[in-house]
Formats: structure tokens, C-alpha cells, sequence
């Protein structure tokens, strides 16, 4: 899978252990639906880090936290 394939996946992830909505991951994130959409469809080429980081915020961890997952492990990846 690639790098966005990851990310989606893991907001996927994270949606459902804290049992939010996407809307509401936009609003705490302060992101726009569009961005968000384009992500969770696989739309978006790549994931710039001002987003992820955004991202991670709306769910209340940091980065690390949100890489912290098999599905950004070197081995999983097509880059």
C-alpha cells in the first residue's frame, strides 16, 4: 500500500476507537471536508506533514502516536 492508502487507514483506525465522526474530526483538526475527503477516498497524492499534523491533533495525540502502527511499517510500504 502507499503512504496515503496508510494514512487513511489509520484515521480510519482512530475514527472508530475514539468514536468520532469524520465531520467531527474536521472540526477538531480544523481541516476542510475537502481535504479530508480527498484522503479517506485515496484521492490525495501524498499527505503533507502541516495536515498530519493537524490531523494527530484532532485526535489528541502527536505524531508519533499516529505513525505508531504496522501500517507505516518499512515493510508495508510501496514508496
Amino acid at each position: 500500500m502507499n503512504i496515503s492508502q496508510a494514512v487513511s487507514m489509520r484515521i480510519r483506525e482512530l475514527l472508530k476507537s475514539n468514536n468520532i465522526t469524520q465531520y467531527k474530526l474536521e472540526q477538531l483538526a480544523g481541516i476542510s471536508h475537502e481535504t479530508l475527503k480527498s484522503i479517506m477516498k485515496g484521492k490525495a497524492k501524498g499527505v503533507n506533514l502541516r495536515t498530519l499534523v493537524s490531523i494527530a491533533e484532532g485526535f489528541g495525540i502527536t505524531v508519533s502516536e499516529f505513525l505508531n502502527s504496522p501500517l507505516f511499517d518499512y515493510n508495508n510500504l510501496s514508496l
